[in-house]
Order: C-alpha cells, then sequence, then structure tokens
C-alpha cells in the first residue's frame, strides 16, 4: 500500500544535490510541505506550504490533508540525522511515512576535506545547547557541531577549549550554495565570528590531517 507521507531529503538546500528518487517523490506529490528555502528548489505545481522549523505546524498541515491527498515533506539533508522527520514519524507512524535520505551537511562537511566520518561524534547545538559535559569528549578524533545560533558558537567554544590544542576547527557555512564558505580557525577567532545560520563545525584531530 502506498504510503501517504513522503519525507524527501533535500541536501543542506542545493538543486544540484537533489536525487533522483526526491525529485520523482516530489513530482509525484499533491502537497509540498517545508521551510521556504527548501520549497524554492521545485517548480510550482504541487500546493506549497511553508512552515519554516515549526514541528506543530508541520503536523498540523499534514494532518489536514492525509490520507485524501499525497504529501512530500521537504526536509535537510538526511531525515535520520537531527531532522523534523523524527516527530512526524513518531506522530503518524512508520507505516505512513516513506523516508527517502538525501546528502547531510556531515557528509558534504567531512566529503570537502578528505576525510571519512565514519565514528565522528555528531552534535546538534542548533536549537539549544546540548545536556553535554564537554569532557565526554575528550576520547573523540571526529566531531561534527550543527550549529546556527550565536549561542551554538560559545558552546562549541567551549568544547573547544576543553578539547587542547591538538584540534583543527574548521567551519563550513551555507555548503553546497553559492554563499559557501569554508575557513579554518583558531578558538579565538571562532569566538569572534558572525556565522550564518547554516553552519557546521567540525573538530578534528590534527593528526587525522596530516
Amino acid at each position: 500500500m502506498e504510503k501517504p507521507i513522503t519525507i524527501v531529503g533535500c541536501g543542506p538546500g542545493a538543486e544540484k544535490l537533489l536525487t533522483a528518487e526526491a525529485i520523482e517523490a516530489v513530482a509525484n506529490a499533491d502537497c509540498l510541505i517545508g521551510s521556504k528555502r527548501l520549497l524554492e528548489l521545485f517548480p510550482d505545481g504541487a500546493e506549497k506550504i511553508s512552515i519554516g522549523a515549526d514541528v506543530a505546524l508541520a503536523i498540523s498541515e499534514i494532518e489536514k490533508r492525509v490520507p485524501k491527498r499525497k504529501v512530500a515533506l521537504l526536509v535537510s539533508g538526511d531525515p535520520g540525522l537531527c531532522s523534523i522527520a523524527t516527530p512526524v514519524v513518531k506522530k503518524f507512524g512508520h507505516g505512513s511515512c516513506r523516508l527517502l535520505p538525501g546528502i547531510s551537511s556531515v557528509q558534504l562537511a567531512f566529503a570537502s576535506i578528505g576525510l571519512d566520518w565514519y565514528g565522528a561524534k555528531v552534535i546538534s547545538a542548533h536549537a539549544k545547547d546540548p545536556c553535554l559535559n564537554c569532557e565526554d569528549f575528550l576520547g573523540e578524533s571526529k566531531i561534527a557541531v550543527l550549529g546556527g545560533r550565536e549561542n551554538s558558537i560559545k558552546w562549541i567554544v567551549g568544547l573547544a577549549k576543553s578539547l587542547g590544542e591538538e584540534r583543527e576547527l574548521i567551519v563550513f557555512e551555507n555548503l553546497s550554495l553559492q554563499s559557501e564558505k569554508i575557513t579554518t580557525v583558531d578558538i579565538g577567532e571562532l569566538e569572534n565570528m558572525e556565522l550564518s545560520s547554516l553552519v557546521i563545525v567540525l573538530i578534528i584531530e590534527k593528526e587525522l590531517l596530516r
């Protein structure tokens, strides 16, 4: 039986990173729900509903349409990685949701420096500071932190300071977009940077980059 909700990974938000499966799923949908940035990746045709990052609004708009209409929920990158997909699947059930993973910012970040991300610790500080002790990461050689807030950078700086000087800090802004920027910084520079809302910071043992 066809599932009424398809959760489509759209990469960090660049048309060139859409998979053929994502394009087909959107073409077959009656309604597209997602952030304005992701909705703009697709031509007009289906109904489009902008929900920003409002999970409750996304669920409400989906409830109004399923099962009578086919809904595609657009998410940034991999639906299985720090995604709005998680509460949506919890609400409607696995039997109603089809997940189509896309390329995540974590994949792009590691690929851009030629380093695998097997075993990497991925942390989201995008919505709020993680309830984690920085000392717990002393044994981690590859850490990726999803930021986007002024306070998230402060938390990342605190983490970097606790890990010591044998770590490289690499800041990725607007990955895959025309405004993409990749910068290797020290802790003091990171502390004073004004960054995009689309930012990921890798904290890597320097030995791995030699």
